[in-house]
């Protein structure tokens, strides 16, 4: 395998003319104070599309902001205490940082120092092959935590001791496991998985924002099997997901994702890894959006997937659930599943997908126009004869309903299926 030392000048990203305008108004500050960092020097060099171009800079952050003012560049202060400014050109963010050193950590926040020093910068930084540096210019290559090796070979490992890196922020456990399930070949890094088990602890501390926003990236990777069987094992995953007691149905899920070309589901993944009785307490410690717990509600109100049903039964299923729901679990059902029964659940997941909700033919004002009073006992009633229509496959007429009124008993919910 070539060490690599230059990136191709022609790469896409390098040449475009947003990124060029922003260089150029950088270079115009000061000749030489800029370089490509991150995922798009890494990802180039692994020969993976490279999304977002961020770049270091040995200009302070006033400095890079009048700079960009200067070039009639749109720029935010995302992160002035941390050296981070976010340029826009043509609608496209670039992400531009202060050469940074460490001065005090607390495990979940730095405090740094502006430097110009290159080396200094890359040894704050997590992961060795995050810690290269291009030339916007030529697209050489200036590499002082030897990241390039590891970006070829697919090794994920951190920049210099791992117990050093990761407390100076505990986040960097999931992170690594992160980068793990998105570029990691054959087993992790043996140290820096001992280090993560030895300081799990450290991650009780961490927002459920950071945590959440964290382990859906890990989630979405195409197939983060090897890492969330690794963090099972380093008991990281018991910490920041206590309710993962699933986690070979998950991979199970992620397989049967693979085979039957869908899209990866970050959210699916987290619920066919958790026992969903706790949905609940999940979606609150990790401050799901309301979108994101109603989604988790469904799944659990969903209940079991039998493979042996037939329409009609889950349609009186569907009828008071959120149908998705049902999908959700019958997806997770089918990873776990072979032959006859896989084929059913399919059967019966496509089915769902396609349902529609069959209309009630009974109203309030048909109950009243018959002599029934406004008020709870018609609430009740019509629940009732919902279930009895619902019984009936969604057979029974109006008239058949009503002629059942008088054997319907006193009323109330409790025949529900809701």
């Amino acid at each position: 395998m070539n060490q690599a030392t230059h990136l191709n000048k022609t790469t896409t990203w390098m040449k475009a003319a947003a990124t060029r305008k922003v260089v150029e108004a950088l270079e115009a500050a000061k000749a030489g104070s800029v370089r490509f960092v991150g995922g798009c020097v890494r990802n180039t060099i692994m020969d993976r599309p490279a999304d977002d171009v961020d770049m270091a800079t040995q200009l302070e952050p006033q400095a890079v902001m009048d700079a960009l003012k200067a070039a009639d560049i749109h720029v935010i202060p995302t992160g002035l205490a941390h050296g981070t400014v976010t340029a826009i050109v043509a609608g496209k963010p670039f992400e531009i940082t202060s050469l940074r050193k460490d001065v005090a950590t607390d495990g979940r926040h730095a405090e740094v120092a502006f430097t110009t020093d290159w080396e200094e910068d890359s040894g704050r930084r997590d992961f060795r092959f995050n810690a290269i540096y291009a030339d916007p210019d030529d697209g050489s290559l200036y590499d002082p935590q030897d990241g390039i090796k590891d970006a070829l070979e697919g090794h994920v490992a951190f920049v210099g001791d791992p117990e050093t890196r990761i407390r100076e922020d505990y986040l960097r456990i999931l992170r690594f496991f992160r980068f793990f399930a998105w570029y990691g070949e054959a087993r992790p890094d043996r140290e820096s998985v001992k280090a993560c088990a030895r300081l799990k602890s450290g991650m009780e501390d961490l927002s459920a924002e950071r945590v959440w926003k964290e382990l859906k990236k890990l989630l979405q990777a195409p197939d983060p099997s090897k890492a969330l069987r690794w963090m099972r094992t380093a008991e990281v995953l018991q910490v920041v997901l206590p309710e993962s007691i699933n986690v070979d149905r998950a991979c199970a899920l992620i397989a049967l994702e693979k085979e039957l070309g869908w899209e990866p589901d970050p959210h699916l993944r987290l619920m066919a890894m958790v026992d969903a009785r706790r949905w609940s307490k999940i979606a609150t410690r990790l401050k799901f959006s309301n979108k994101e717990k109603d989604r988790l509600k469904a799944w659990y109100d969903a209940g079991e997937v039998n493979p042996d049903e037939d329409y009609m039964d889950v349609s009186r299923r569907f009828y008071r659930k959120v149908v998705a729901g049902y999908v959700d679990a019958a997806k997770i059902a089918m990873g776990t599943l072979t032959g006859r029964d896989r084929r059913n659940v399919g059967d019966l997941m496509e089915f769902a997908e396609e349902w529609e909700r069959p209309v009630f033919p009974i109203r309030a004002r048909d109950l009243i126009s018959d002599g029934h009073q406004e008020g709870r006992e018609l609430g009740d009633l019509l629940w009732d004869l919902e279930d009895e229509w619902i019984q009936s496959g969604f057979a029974l007429s109006t008239s058949e309903l009503i002629a059942k009124i008088g054997n319907l008993g006193t009323g109330g919910k409790s025949g529900g299926q809701g």
